[in-house]
């Protein structure tokens, strides 16, 4: 063996390497340990994990910057937070927590640099824009300018986007392409200013390994992975507020009352108007303004009823909803609340207040605004005398003075230099301002202007608050105030330290796990690979005698050891389909040891003597060991390239595994060969039961290749219709949509809980499906999917838990039944749903082209990669053709989602590494043999390689049997795509590729013969 220092010195740093980056696992779980110890200690066993979990914090808060390992007897300290930061990154599906994409859209950033231009030329152009973009490959900007030019093709950019911030860089003789370039250049420096403000905001939000990064195939994407957070809500709403801080003078609710009566009178005659017309023939009339315009001429309501024949309309019906019924003016008290309502009520009175004709009687300069804050339950009486115990929150209304030239505050946001949380004499939370020398001078201008009068602070839209001003502030120092809870004045400080968002930040993917599922699936994945890897060890010591068992076994042990030491080094997140790729490279180890030992036993058979065997048995596997690692390694590469997430997190483990599988297979086990040959210990590759197995095996596979073409065509075709007909159900990752992992108290019956939950999602497409256990359900649909903002997640979860309501226990309310029975929710936007199958699509074709170029240029014979892109193709449609045909009646859901394309790539990857082993031996044998016949020498390649075959698949299959019993439920359709393959990739390795490329090359030898 050659270079055996070299190697030997490798692996022993390799080893190193990897217990140096292990132990900052075990030091930060240990802490972690102790600290469990303490909440049972402080609270007692029997407390809730709410409690439990808050005496934790407060110890890892302690332990934060301790030092708990000291390397190297103290040549390097490392705290909690240290160890804690290079430790084993374990998913989302691993330990719980919340995985989200947001979107910061080029179009909104390109309405904003217009400073939300209404030039009708623009808004079409803008809104033509974001229509083809759903459907382009090409950038918003391009396509931006394209709609301009087809809307106004005389008319000029530069007249839109000469604003103040641009002025400098748009002038107004610029063309319309130097336009385009400017919104090019600002446009991608948003998104980066975007990025970083979004990066700061979670940063300071205090999580523990958390992240952020940029996907480069949607460059306004930015993916945010917070592991072990419990407060998803608050998580949203630090990141989708654009921080858009401003200040703004007010009405006193007196000037604004008599306005507000006049609304009144407007929406009660529009109402009536759409009762009387719902009560009308049509032959009457059907035209709601005809009747609204009639109750304005009538001398009184009732006689208009009369002559409409319509007296049974009941014009005091509680029912007959209007502003004043649910919008309670406040005429007590002096200030800028201009009416107050319940939650569930203001959708519906902002609907009212943007009608054209109420707000033509309005004042023009008035803006009214909710405050972002409910009345606290001690002052709900005074805004709402008749409220008495309701449990419903209510909001103010808010009177807006916007007097300015340009509609814009007096004063906003980009003012601030520093902003901190503090805690009040009183107790109370507030955050505290600094402003610029700037916005000194306009704030004690502006307050001077205002003393007696209120002063609204509004983020985003709303009032955060309303004080009145006493006296003129000078220095720029001021102060937001409004009920905090101290997380949210942390919140609100760190968005306004951070900076505004140039754009609202879209949610377009939303990921939450439980931290007790998380928990579950440790135990159930971590169970699987254990038991994996223990029948994988035994079954090699029983195949292959104990000494050369042994030997294996210990190159499966060295790799997952550098597999595990190398993920703590890079970083890499450990998820459950990561632990179901680790479990696949002990299939490839396996098989990278059973080329060897095969062709050992091959090389003793002749004659050779162990050490020559063992020699000329490592030299002769090469080659094969090369070309199975390397397509399985390509496909791999595909995966990380097109995949985002776990599946991102498969491809990485997978490729991880299959470089330190190689590495242990081929160099650890030699140089424990060596030692053993150097020690004079005699080694036997094989048991008293297994020494003969396949022995001169002469099976005609060939000659059955016609049968074997006339099974395939059969299930081809099946699979055809079924695709046709049945077609595959997707998962939300391609349709766009909610899913919601529901854990009941007691069993449930999944079609009682279907016909509740469809009903209350009011028709949308629905499915609910038991999960593992009976009384856990997977609950998907596609209500409000078009619709992204928060109101729809809270409309959503409201009609989930009216669908569920029933199954509770009673007393159950929609905070408890989020908290303690949604186990893990997720949420998919329609425009990512499109890019993952878009991806998912080219993945798959890409990773073909590259196998098929790879055994071309291997093999140097386009005849072997037809036969090989041949098999590949027939075990996808197989594979697609199961899940057709039983995604109904299986007990486990087979849905096409980013798990499915990870499991068919690997499918692909499988399915070449067993063809290219036979065809390295055809390539051998037609080398060795060039006088027999073709048939004889394809013949004699699968034959002598039906031994590795069978061990090969075997052990997968094992390894995969084990993890689909043992394993988490949510990859059991994963798991079991895995096992359709490798069972149809070593049947088409057989009977598909190589019979393909023998007829191929048998007609090519036909046609040469022709010629001569």
């Amino acid at each position: 063996m050659q270079n055996k220092g070299a190697i030997r010195l490798f692996a022993i740093l390799l080893a190193l390497v990897s217990l140096y980056q292990l132990i900052f696992t075990y030091h930060a779980r240990k802490v972690e340990r102790d600290a469990t110890e303490f909440a049972i200690r402080m609270a007692g066993p029997d407390a809730d994990q709410e409690t439990l979990r808050g005496y934790e914090v407060q110890f890892l808060d302690s332990m934060a910057h301790e030092v708990v390992y000291n390397f190297l007897f103290g040549l390097r300290q490392y705290t909690y937070l240290e160890t804690k930061a290079r430790e084993i990154n374990f998913g989302l599906d691993l330990r719980g927590g919340m995985n989200l994409i947001l979107e910061v859209q080029v179009a909104d950033i390109v309405d904003a640099l217009s400073n939300y231009n209404q030039d009708d030329n623009f808004r079409s152009a803008l809104q033509l824009a974001r229509e083809r973009e759903m459907t382009s490959t090409r950038d918003f900007i391009t396509l931006f300018g394209e709609a301009f030019e087809e809307v106004a093709p005389d008319a000029s950019l530069a007249a839109i986007f000469n604003t103040v911030e641009l002025r400098d860089r748009v002038r107004y003789d610029s063309s319309n392409d130097e336009v385009i370039r400017v919104l090019r250049r600002e446009s991608e420096a948003a998104i980066s200013n975007a990025f970083n403000i979004l990066r700061t905001r979670i940063d300071r939000f205090g999580v523990v390994q958390p992240n952020v990064q940029r996907l480069p195939q949607s460059p306004g994407r930015v993916l945010i992975e917070l592991p072990g957070v419990t407060e998803p809500e608050r998580v949203r709403n630090l990141l989708r507020g654009t921080a858009n801080l401003e200040f703004w003078e007010t009405f006193d609710n007196q000037t604004i009352q008599p306005y507000l009566i006049q609304a009144n009178e407007i929406i009660t005659r529009r109402v009536m108007a759409q009762r009387m017309d719902s009560a009308v023939e049509t032959e009457t009339t059907d035209d709601v303004d005809v009747i609204a315009d009639q109750l304005d001429d009538a001398d009184d309501e009732t006689s208009l009823l009369r002559d409409l024949d319509l007296e049974d309309i009941d014009t005091t019906d509680q029912d007959l909803r209007t502003l004043f019924t649910i919008l309670q003016p406040v005429g007590r008290a002096s200030g800028p609340v201009v009416g107050v309502a319940a939650s569930r009520h203001m959708a519906q009175i902002d609907e009212w207040l943007q009608l054209e004709e109420v707000r033509s009687a309005l004042p023009r300069d008035l803006r009214l605004l909710w405050t972002v804050k409910p009345i606290p339950r001690n002052d709900l009486q005074f805004w709402v005398p008749n409220a008495g115990d309701t449990r419903e929150q209510f909001f103010q209304l808010v009177a807006i003075r916007a007097n300015t030239m340009d509609g814009r505050a007096p004063l906003e946001g980009d003012v601030i230099t520093n902003a901190s949380d503090r805690v009040t004499q009183t107790g109370a939370f507030e955050v505290a301002m600094s402003m610029n020398s700037e916005g000194a001078r306009t704030w004690a201008r502006l307050t001077n202007a205002n003393i007696g009068k209120s002063i609204a602070i509004v983020l985003d839209g709303y009032v955060y608050s309303f004080p009145t001003v006493q006296n003129e502030i000078r220095g720029g120092q001021s102060s937001i105030t409004g009920n905090f809870s101290p997380e949210e004045a942390k919140d609100l400080a760190n968005i306004l330290r951070s900076g505004s968002l140039p754009a609202p930040a879209h949610i377009v993917e939303d990921h939450v796990v439980g931290p007790s599922l998380g928990a579950e699936a440790v135990s159930a994945g971590l169970k699987s690979f254990i038991w994996a890897f223990i029948v994988v060890l035994i079954y090699m010591m029983i195949y292959y005698g104990f000494k050369a068992g042994v030997v294996a076994d210990i190159a499966l042990v060295s790799n997952m050891f550098f597999v595990m030491g190398v993920l703590a080094a890079f970083n890499a997140v450990l998820t459950l389909p990561g632990i179901a790729g680790i479990v696949l490279t002990i299939g490839m180890s396996v098989d990278a040891n059973v080329l060897i030992y095969e062709r050992i036993r091959e090389e003793l058979k002749a004659g050779k003597g162990l050490r020559l065997a063992i020699s000329d048995g490592y030299k002769n596997a090469f080659s094969a060991i090369i070309d199975a690692n390397v397509t399985t390694f390509l496909t791999g590469l595909i995966l990380f390239m097109f995949g985002t997430g776990p599946v991102k997190g498969f491809a990485t483990t997978l490729m991880i595994g299959i470089a330190t599988s190689f590495f242990s297979a081929v160099f650890i086990t030699r140089l424990v060969y060596e030692w053993l040959l150097d020690s004079k210990v005699d080694i036997k590759f094989g048991s008293k039961f297994t020494s003969n197995l396949f022995k001169n095996a002469k099976i005609a596979f060939l000659e059955k290749r016609k049968i074997a073409f006339i099974l395939s065509g059969a299930f081809f075709l099946i699979a055809i219709g079924s695709l046709s007909v049945r077609g595959l159900q997707q998962g939300i990752d391609f349709t766009g949509g909610r899913t919601y992992l529901v854990r009941f108290a007691d069993n449930v019956n999944s079609v009682e809980v279907f016909s509740s939950v469809s009903e209350a999602f009011e028709g949308a497409n629905t499915e609910v499906k038991t999960f593992g256990t009976a009384n856990q359900v997977r609950i998907a649909t596609n209500y409000l999917v078009f619709e992204t903002d928060e109101v729809a997640d809270s409309r959503v979860e409201d009609r989930l838990f009216a669908g569920v309501q029933p199954f509770l226990p009673s007393g159950t309310t929609q905070d408890t039944f989020m908290s303690d029975y949604v186990m893990s929710s997720q949420k998919v936007g329609p425009t990512i749903a499109a890019d993952i199958k878009s991806r998912a699509a080219y993945a798959v074709v890409f990773s073909l082209i590259v196998i098929f170029l790879y055994i071309l240029l291997r093999f140097r014979t386009w005849q072997l990669g037809v036969g090989a892109l041949a098999a590949v193709i027939h075990d996808v449609m197989f594979v697609l053709g199961i899940f057709s045909l039983f995604y109904t009646i299986a007990p486990f859901a087979l849905e096409i989602d980013q798990a499915f394309i990870a499991a068919i790539l690997t499918v692909i990857g499988y399915s070449i590494n067993d063809t290219v082993v036979v065809f390295d031996r055809i390539r051998e044998y037609r080398l060795l043999y060039p006088k027999r016949n073709l048939r004889e020498v394809f013949n004699l390649a699968i034959n002598s390689t039906i031994s590795r075959t069978i061990n090969t698949s075997m052990t997968t299959l094992v390894v995969l049997l084990v993890i689909f019993v043992f394993g988490s439920e949510v990859i059991r359709g994963f798991v079991f795509a895995l096992i359709v393959g490798v069972l149809v990739g070593t049947y088409s390795s057989i009977f598909v590729a190589s019979p393909i490329a023998y007829n191929f090359i048998k007609q090519k030898e036909k046609a040469e013969a022709k010629k001569v």
